[in-house]
């Protein structure tokens, strides 16, 4: 509130010096501001001459030190007396609204380059650290790779039937994410992110088999032809909820982050895609004895503009009995 009031006192004390001229004759040695607090600003003069004088004087600088003065005396009727001779500056105050605020650049014969720079970088500092205490929205993608962790080994499905492409196995998501700050510091923020995921894993075999839904359970079949790709895929809802933490440098940016938390999901769709030689594809739809329901484990890691992301199902990737005994994890970057 008072550096509102002084932008308004400085603003109007320049203004008036200007527009005194047009006043009636019996108005020019006296100049009264009434503000809606019923704050009023009298300022009183000889002549025009001596209003018009104000305008050699660096009001911003008299509002924002009367103020200080003003904190340190007891209430009650107060007035304060300074020599105004120290705040002679050929001095513009120059106002600029903005979208997230309002930049004030003092500019003055000697000073105007370093007072700009100043202004300019306590500006964009003052904006950096707004945006710390902000509740964060925003669509995330996330791109990286997918792999089988083996739990216990089952006599039906040796690992090497369906081991997996290293690179071919690919995790992608799109999450409309929110992440509200709960405690704020100087340096730190603790926040919390919650997003609600569309996901997708790919499993490329390494091997020329096909994952088909057989009677009783899922079966890894060797193809007839040599094919260029065979993969199953899974297409889920989940919602990561992940507290994090951020840490901030001297200039409000943020130099690191970190969150550990859990998810859960549903298996929307799943399906196989085969390519042969001739580039002809095939798909099957079918649950292949999947589990529905996915929860796991989520971390976030960040160091500066870099964001990474780790997962891990706590639950196996098919239902008991019906199909090896793996679980997912995947990994990758955030954009």
């Amino acid at each position: 509130m008072k550096s509102v009031l002084r932008l308004i006192a400085s603003a109007m004390l320049l203004i008036a010096s200007y527009s005194v001229q047009a006043a009636p004759e019996h108005l020019a040695d006296s100049l009264v501001i009434r503000f809606a607090n019923r704050t009023r600003l009298v300022i009183y003069a000889p002549d025009k001459a001596s209003i018009q004088a104000l305008s050699s004087y660096d009001l911003n600088k008299i509002v924002r030190e009367m103020s200080m003065k003003l904190d340190s005396v007891p209430g009650g009727e107060t007035a304060i007396s300074q020599d105004g001779g120290r705040y002679l500056k050929d001095t513009v105050l120059v106002v600029t609204k903005k979208k997230d605020g309002v930049s004030i650049v003092i500019n003055t014969s000697d000073t105007t380059k370093s007072d700009s720079i100043r202004n300019r970088r306590d500006y964009k500092r003052s904006t950096v650290r707004r945006g710390i205490n902000s509740w964060s929205r925003g669509i995330d993608f996330q791109i990286g790779l997918n792999t089988f962790l083996n739990q216990s080994a089952v006599a039906s499905y040796p690992s090497d039937l369906y081991s997996l492409k290293p690179l071919g196995s690919r995790y992608f998501a799109v999450a409309f994410s929110q992440r509200p700050t709960l405690i704020n510091g100087k340096r730190a923020k603790f926040s919390l992110y919650y997003a609600l995921e569309a996901s997708w894993n790919n499993y490329m075999f390494e091997n020329n088999v096909v994952a088909q839904k057989g009677t009783s359970q899922v079966e890894f079949n060797p193809y007839p032809e040599q094919l260029k790709k065979s993969k199953l895929t899974t297409f889920a809802l989940q919602l990561p909820v992940v507290p994090r933490i951020s840490f901030y440098n001297s200039s409000g940016r943020k130099v690191f982050h970190l969150g550990v938390g859990g998810f859960i999901g549903y298996r929307l769709d799943s399906y196989t895609k085969i390519k042969r030689q001739n580039n002809d594809k095939e798909h099957e739809h079918s649950n292949f004895y999947l589990n529905d329901f996915r929860y796991g484990l989520v971390g976030h890691i960040g160091i500066v503009r870099t964001s990474l992301f780790v997962k891990y199902d706590l639950n196996p990737v098919f239902q008991e009995g019906k199909g090896p005994d793996v679980r997912t994890l995947s990994f990758g970057i955030t954009f």
